[in-house]
């Protein structure tokens, strides 16, 4: 039996998506004058900040300085037409670079995305490729012209996961991401008063933003969501007392919305849910996969009572990671910025039909070039997937329009 719901969305979805691609086809060939007052959406792009050499772990994971640069730099094709390496346009910059970061800040702004994400790890008791935020945007000159805030990526590495070169087959846990009461503490106290303190962070309501990737291991930190919610309240306090209204606690909802993963939500207390990238499994056709994605934010929206704020992902192709990895693996048919500005604009309709809640828009992302999403200009592509995010965001262009 059809699924007429279902049809009817896709069909839609389809139809928008040629007529979207059809007008940014004709607009490009145009030069567009982008007014940036009175805009007033956040276009919060995240940054994966592993390409620079990190005090703790670098000479275990990446022996050669540079960081991540020495797995991107070593990808290679897998198939006819398979980008690989991705090579960027500015180089292989380090992103712990006060002058790098304040070339990124101007593009971005430059280009409507006024919000980094910044990836944050805490791993065997004390963080990791930390010195991207802290050496590279803090120290950045123009670093007051873009807000930003943190995710705590607190999920667990397993050891050829970010270098398979240097450790081949031995796929055992390296760091785990839950923490015990002791290092959480050190966490909250470290957060708030290196980053919450900053004057560009980014907070709703006065509240500063704090975003947490998973769930289940913020969760088996504490060993229950009744512990993790004491730990929650802990955080909140400790905000208040450092002059804040609260905490505003966002989750990443990975997958597709369980009555399990829900009751969890709401009894920790939880802001608000946005999405890392669109998830998995990832097909081969990207506009296949924002379909499936926007399908399941829909099953988001039947079941959340907080605000969920929409994701738009360029791409998904982490082959360098992964020998074995083939076509099958990685987002290619209908990968383009045409395709993206479509999305990007479906993001903005949906910002639109929700006035109640501010209008953040997340994209996947800034520069993970070692998973094959990112804005940053490159060889194949130059400035088009930023150019995209200008005039869908900036321009209020109607690509309904032929």
């Amino acid at each position: 039996m059809v699924n007429i719901k279902v049809f009817n969305l896709k069909f839609d979805i389809v139809l928008f998506l040629m007529l979207t691609i059809k007008f940014i086809s004709c607009a490009q060939e145009n030069e567009v004058n982008v007014e940036k007052s009175g805009n007033d959406y956040y276009i919060a792009a995240y940054v994966w900040p592993s390409c620079h050499h990190d005090e703790r772990f670098g000479d275990m994971l990446w022996p050669e300085g540079k960081g991540e640069w020495e797995i991107i730099k070593k990808g290679n094709p897998r198939f006819e037409g398979h980008y690989q390496p991705k090579v960027p346009l500015w180089g292989y910059e380090p992103d712990d670079d006060p002058k790098v970061m304040e070339k990124w800040i101007d593009a971005a702004t430059d280009h409507g995305v006024n919000v980094f994400i910044f990836d944050w790890y805490w791993f065997d008791e004390g963080p990791f490729l930390e010195s991207s935020l802290n050496n590279g945007f803090l120290r950045a000159k123009n670093r007051d012209k873009i807000q930003f805030y943190l995710m705590w990526a607190n999920h667990d590495v397993r050891r050829n996961y970010w270098n398979v070169h240097e450790f081949t087959d031995d796929s055992s846990i390296m760091w785990e991401g839950a923490v015990d009461w002791d290092n959480f503490k050190i966490i909250v106290d470290r957060v708030i008063e290196n980053y919450f303190s900053q004057p560009n962070y980014f907070k709703i309501d006065g509240c500063p933003v704090y975003s947490v990737f998973s769930i289940h291991n913020l969760v088996k930190s504490f060993g229950s969501v009744e512990e993790t919610r004491k730990a929650i309240d802990y955080f909140r306090e400790k905000t208040q007392k450092a002059g804040f209204p609260d905490l505003h606690l966002q989750l990443i909802g990975n997958g597709a919305p369980g009555e399990n993963l829900i009751r969890n939500i709401e009894a920790l207390g939880t802001n608000s849910i946005t999405k890392y990238n669109w998830g998995g499994p990832h097909p081969e056709d990207y506009i296949r996969w924002g379909v499936e994605s926007t399908e399941r934010r829909e099953q988001w929206d039947e079941t959340l009572s907080i605000p969920y704020f929409p994701n738009v992902s360029i791409g998904w192709d982490d082959s360098p990671r992964f020998p074995h990895k083939g076509k099958e693996h990685v987002v290619h048919y209908n990968k383009s910025p045409e395709s993206f500005a479509a999305w990007m604009q479906k993001a903005k309709e949906y910002c639109d039909a929700h006035p109640e809640q501010p209008k953040l828009i997340t994209v996947f992302s800034w520069n993970e070039w070692i998973e094959g999403s990112y804005l940053l200009p490159d060889m194949k592509y130059g400035f088009s997937y930023l150019e995209i995010v200008k005039k869908v965001m900036l321009n209020e262009y109607n690509p309904y329009l032929d």
